[in-house]
């Protein structure tokens, strides 16, 4: 959703069956971390609400191909930034 602001916003909620707390705090600083690498290609002034589920593969790299995949998807991604 568009917030009028100059920087994005974004937040990670997790669903009911998703694990304990370590599980939790793991999964938020990958997605945080994805985030990070793709900030900079990214039109600002969004606040994103990501729901995140159980993976049990979960790596750097397959988060990063989500993100970047959701945010084509939602046209959020500026067209002359690459993403890695």
């Amino acid at each position: 959703m568009h917030n009028g602001a100059a920087a994005n916003r974004i937040a990670f909620v997790f669903s009911r069956q998703f694990g304990n707390a370590v599980q939790r705090n793991r999964a938020r600083r990958l997605g945080r971390e994805a985030y990070r690498h793709l900030r900079s290609a990214l039109k600002p002034g969004f606040d994103m609400v990501l729901l995140v589920y159980p993976d049990e593969k979960a790596r750097l790299e397959s988060r990063l191909e989500q993100l970047n995949s959701l945010f084509t998807k939602a046209s959020l991604i500026n067209r002359n930034e690459t993403t890695t």
